[in-house]
């Protein structure tokens, strides 16, 4: 097996949990706020911010020890539209997670607080932009594997 193979396929697999996680706090979001899916959430987004790591370790050993190199990333504007993006998906979550820790030290200090319901729903609408601009970031992996951008 080659390098290229086991970095690729870490970063795809770390891509899968990401959006898994993602998927996982929409559908929670949804729900009416209670301390059990305040405690879920929390775990799941522990697990997002665990596979965005992952994903952005993997993504950052492909440019130095991939197949194509990082001439092939750096001088390809798609890659930096996928990147942007990335970006971008990983400011607006810092808005949910830093809720998230807020309400989960509330809940410890006073077991019956319970999440603001408008900050509840603010979180939910943020993981749908994430997971529209995730298509975005899809798009732009398919088009660089394709050699789209390149000169």
């Amino acid at each position: 097996m080659s390098a290229d193979f086991l970095l690729a396929s870490g970063h795809h697999l770390f891509l899968l949990m990401l959006v898994s996680m993602l998927a996982g706090e929409a559908v929670l979001l949804r729900q009416s706020v209670s301390a059990a899916s305040l405690q879920l959430l929390a775990r799941l987004d522990l697990y997002y911010g665990i596979s965005a790591g992952g994903l952005v370790a993997f993504g950052v050993a492909r440019l130095f020890w991939g197949a194509k190199g990082l001439d092939f990333y750096v001088g390809n504007p798609v890659f930096w539209v996928k990147l942007g993006t990335v970006a971008l998906i990983a400011a607006l979550s810092a808005l949910p997670t830093l809720d998230i820790l807020r309400w989960r030290r509330a809940a410890r200090a006073k077991p019956d607080a319970l999440p603001d319901a408008a900050r509840w729903q603010r979180a939910r609408r943020i993981a749908f932009v994430e997971m529209h601009l995730l298509v975005i970031v899809a798009v732009a992996a398919a088009a660089m594997a394709r050699g789209m951008g390149r000169a």
